[in-house]
């Protein structure tokens, strides 16, 4: 795409002077372009990449497989706050893994970092660490994933997270600023949710828990609801359906 100039530019401007003004323009408009390709939204497809872990190279689609996911993001090694969420998610991986969700933490310091820094958790939070830390000093899976924002800090990651579902999409997206640590109970609440929306014409109320009340969603008409709803539903509105969650006996 070139810029289109009015008779008195054209009369004004040099051939070259106009190549040079829309190769710029150009230019700003690629940059614009890799700028926004590092934007991900949900119902993306997670980016795939390769890294170097504290388990060995990970490739991150193969590594995923056929399961769900969680990357997530700390801003650095030997800080107090990180140190007790990778702790957290330490204990909780019997709970990632009755819901077939692979857990990979990412932060810009090194491997040997990264290896240190796992004796202090273990230490301190009375827990071993048993799932990979990405080191990415080179920042490309932190600029992928857009983990760095520049008005936080220019160089560490803040604390994303990402869920990915067993089709490669981004199902759910979560930022916390450096000061705030994550709250696992509620990433395992989400997990839960999305994992039954993707399977069920359902979807949750607010402060639902695993084993509440769904409600059904809008596309389903009434005459399909006993078919797909055995269990029964109770109207609250034409479109407020509530129904007990369909995969608990």
């Amino acid at each position: 795409m070139a810029i289109a100039y009015s008779g008195f530019f054209k009369n004004y401007l040099s051939p070259q002077r106009v190549v040079a003004i829309n190769k710029n323009f150009l230019d700003h408009k690629t940059n614009n372009q890799i700028k926004r390709m590092s934007t991900i939204r949900l119902g993306d497809e997670a980016p795939n990449f390769t890294a170097q872990s504290t388990e060995g190279e990970i490739n991150f689609h193969e590594w995923l497989s056929d399961g769900w996911g969680i990357l997530f993001s700390h801003p650095a090694d030997y800080t107090p706050v990180c140190t007790t969420e990778l702790g957290t998610v330490a204990k909780y991986k019997a709970e990632f893994d009755k819901r077939n969700v692979k857990v990979v933490a990412l932060s810009v310091d090194g491997l040997d970092s990264h290896k240190g820094w796992i004796n202090d958790i273990n230490e301190t939070q009375n827990t071993t660490v048993n799932f990979p830390i990405i080191a990415d000093e080179d920042k490309k899976v932190a600029n992928l994933y857009d983990m760095i924002h520049p008005n936080a800090d220019n160089n560490l990651t803040v604390r994303s997270v990402y869920v990915i579902g067993s089709d490669k999409k981004i199902k759910l997206i979560i930022t916390y600023p450096a000061s705030t640590g994550r709250n696992f109970d509620e990433l395992l609440r989400v997990i839960d949710s999305l994992q039954l929306t993707a399977y069920h014409k359902v979807a949750t109320p607010a402060n639902w828990n695993n084993g509440d009340e769904c409600v059904i969603v809008p596309a389903v008409s009434n005459e399909e609801i006993p078919a797909l709803f055995p269990k029964g539903h109770k109207e609250v509105k034409p479109y407020l359906r509530l129904t007990p969650q369909p995969n608990v006996d």
